[in-house]
């Protein structure tokens, strides 16, 4: 994180680092993981114990994904291929953006079986039904729709830039599509101009359900923050949801995800993962933070922005020393904590700071 963004242009590095407006949520996402102090557990023999978990039927090497970001080309040549390859290597599913600058056929092969697809709800449905056909006929393993997209958040680093995509860069899942879907470059505003002109605003419920009964993968719900939303997700047949405010890009001044998840884990209530998935993404960058979430009530996590510098920094190889070192963390932080297994991992473990 250090010395990644000096390798960017300053547009890339504002897109990678930035968040909306005054930035308060996406520092607050970080810190408020630190609200949460460890009481571990001694005397407790670890001397073997095991990372593994799984989550909706699939068995996961430790709880953790890779978070959706769009564009890994302006990262590194290799692009999306790359974090796919260190995601097989190290047993993380990737999530692959929508976004993404290798088309999903490709990443889904080089994932092995470990990518779920993210999905933005175009005003146009054809586009939409078909990214989702797509998807199905690749393997992926869910569909994880983002909700907390409407419009884009107002990020001025983006705008101070005039960020945009370089022209030898398009959006690969969306060129059947034809420009501008996979130009966003050839609209006014850029990226933030391509979301609020193509992405559908009118986004509800109704479409939930749609994509539920259009999909023969689980879909899970990426944005929410609210208990009462996260039950309706799940009454409209859901798998699962994500506990997200998009990395502090969109709604600046939402809730960290850190305080907002204990509640939503408690109004889903104990269940099994293979049937509801409850996950977290924003401001985890330590194992102990990976072990906090889980803690209070998420199955996994994800995170985005370290294997953006990861694979700036090395490609595939980079991305691959990002989720070593964090696996590393994760186990040293179980066994510390007094913990064998992932199931042992409990609310009592860790208790608000006052």
């Amino acid at each position: 994180e250090r010395i990644a963004p000096a390798r960017l242009p300053a547009g890339v590095r504002g897109y990678f680092e930035g968040g909306a407006e005054d930035e308060w949520t996406l520092a607050e996402n970080r810190r408020a993981w630190s609200d949460w102090p460890l009481h571990a557990r001694v005397l407790r023999d670890i001397a073997e114990r095991s990372t593994a978990t799984a989550v909706l039927g699939e068995r996961l090497e430790w709880p953790m994904l890779i978070a959706p970001t769009a564009c890994h080309g302006l990262a590194h040549p290799d692009a999306e291929l790359a974090t796919a390859r260190a995601a097989a290597a190290t047993g993380t599913p990737f999530v692959l953006s929508t976004l993404s600058n290798r088309p999903m056929e490709e990443v889904a092969r080089a994932a092995r079986a470990g990518c779920w697809f993210q999905l933005y709800v175009y005003r146009d449905r054809g586009v939409t039904r078909e990214l989702v056909r797509r998807a199905q006929a690749a393997g992926c393993r869910a569909i994880v729709l983002t909700v907390d997209t409407p419009i884009a958040g107002r990020r001025e680093r983006d705008l101070r830039n005039a960020f945009t995509l370089p022209p030898e860069l398009t959006l690969a899942n969306l060129t059947a599509a034809g420009p501008p879907y996979s130009t966003p470059g050839s609209i006014d505003g850029g990226l933030m101009g391509y979301l609020n002109r193509l992405f559908d605003p009118a986004l509800t419920w109704r479409d939930l359900e749609w994509l539920v009964a259009e999909s023969s993968l689980p879909v899970l719900v990426k944005g929410i923050v609210r208990a009462d939303d996260a039950l309706l997700a799940q009454r409209l047949g859901a798998r699962g949801v994500i506990v997200s405010n998009h990395g502090g890009r969109q709604l600046d001044g939402a809730v960290p995800t850190a305080r907002v998840l204990p509640a939503i884990a408690d109004a889903l209530g104990p269940g099994e993962a293979s049937r509801f998935a409850l996950l977290v993404d924003g401001g985890i960058r330590r194992g102990v933070d990976v072990l906090r979430a889980l803690a209070l009530g998420a199955d996994a996590a994800l995170i985005g922005r370290p294997v953006l510098w990861g694979l700036t920094l090395g490609g595939e190889a980079g991305v691959r020393r990002v989720l070593e070192m964090l696996r590393h963390e994760f186990s040293v932080a179980m066994a510390l904590a007094g913990c064998k297994w992932v199931a042992e991992i409990s609310r009592d473990l860790v208790a608000p700071r006052r």
